[in-house]
């Protein structure tokens, strides 16, 4: 089945943007840390801290995902898109 192409508008794209923001100060911080030379502990917690807000942003993508882009291909039996899906997910979980 050919594969068809849709508008990827997600509602929570603000909230994604804003979350990587600040993911991206945090990775910046932690790099300052290590820069100052601060405690290796206190920098793997920091670091831990930004794997857990890159899981949350790619939570939040995946259910608008869900949401929007399969619904719209299970509707236009679109195959390539749920294959796509299970690999992402595969990728994500790793």
């Amino acid at each position: 089945m050919e594969h068809h192409e849709h508008h990827h508008a997600h509602p929570n794209k603000q909230a994604v943007l804003n979350r990587m923001a600040r993911v991206i100060g945090h990775m910046e911080a932690v790099k300052r840390m290590v820069e100052d030379d601060r405690d290796c502990s206190e920098v793997l917690v920091q670091i831990a801290a930004v794997r857990a807000a890159v899981n949350s942003v790619g939570k939040i993508i995946l259910q608008d995902h869900i949401n929007h882009c399969i619904v719209h291909a299970v509707e236009s039996g679109d195959q390539k898109m749920l294959d796509d899906l299970t690999s992402a997910i595969e990728q994500f979980v790793k």
